[in-house]
């Protein structure tokens, strides 16, 4: 807080505290990750490719929240160590469509049980209808971003 009293209190600005917590969150699963030769990103990566297969890179870096660039670099690496297949040519337009192999499955399904972890280690402080509550205050938050309200 600024000398005037004016500027936000960080104690309590839940933009603040969604950031802290994001980070926070962030730093807890690079840790658990880590040992397994993995970052977030290459998590988020193969967790997206698990539930959606054929994403593109754009879709993929949009998911996983980084530039089409890191997300082709990312690519690149995976399909090296035989964790997502690409087609050497667009079979439609100019995206290519990943997906991922056995041994990427694999590989992800380890890095699930790291990740889990560090969320159950978020949530234990919370009863489940506080669970449940948190998400749906944080979907709300979201949409009206999202949409654009202004709150008034």
């Amino acid at each position: 807080m600024s000398q005037h009293g004016v500027g936000v209190d960080l104690q309590t600005s839940l933009g603040y505290l969604l950031k802290e917590a994001s980070s926070t969150l962030r730093a807890a699963m690079e840790e658990v990750l880590r040992p397994l030769g993995m970052t977030v990103t290459h998590y988020a990566c193969l967790e997206l490719l698990a539930q959606r297969p054929g994403l593109s890179n754009s879709e993929l870096a949009r998911g996983a929240f980084v530039t089409r660039q890191s997300m082709n670099v990312l690519l690149q690496a995976l399909e090296r160590e035989g964790h997502v297949t690409r087609p050497a040519e667009a079979p439609v337009g100019k995206v290519l469509p990943t997906r991922l192999t056995p041994r990427g499955q694999r590989r992800l399904e380890t890095a699930t049980v790291a990740v889990r972890s560090v969320e159950v280690r978020m949530l234990a402080g919370m009863t489940e209808t506080e669970q449940s509550g948190a998400i749906r205050i944080l979907r709300s938050m979201i949409t009206s971003l999202r949409d654009g309200h202004d709150g008034l």
